[in-house]
């Protein structure tokens, strides 16, 4: 479990528990991750970059750590040239699954309602 992760944990009372779920499923492409890694199966540090449109390998590489170290994300190393790794979703990634389905729906829903506030908004 990451430090951050950890911290939270501990020192917040019940009534953050969502808290906690932001802490660990909150940041830059971990939601898609975890979508695109259900929906798959397995897949590569390539694979997942080209399935997410390209985000920099820095940026993957640091929310596929956290999402290791948080435990929902299971890393597979093969001893081989060139060097393969996979990347699945553990038993607890998996269970995050309807949590991440709401968390779509929602934002689909949100934005479509910004997106018609917008367009009906006055120019002025």
């Amino acid at each position: 479990m990451r430090e951050k992760t950890e911290r939270v944990i501990r020192e917040w009372t019940d009534s953050c528990d969502a808290e906690v779920s932001i802490a660990v499923l909150g940041g830059a492409w971990k939601p898609s991750i975890l979508s695109l890694l259900a929906r798959h199966g397995v897949l590569r540090f390539g694979e997942l970059g080209r399935l997410l449109d390209n985000p920099t390998a820095r940026v993957l590489t640091r929310q596929l750590r956290e999402l290791e170290q948080d435990g929902l994300v299971v890393r597979t190393v093969y001893q081989q040239v060139p060097p393969k790794v996979e990347y699945r979703l553990s038993e607890l990634g998996e269970s995050a699954g309807p949590l991440v389905e709401a968390l779509t729906q929602w934002g689909g829903q949100y934005a479509a309602q910004q997106r018609a506030g917008l367009t009906a908004a006055p120019v002025g």
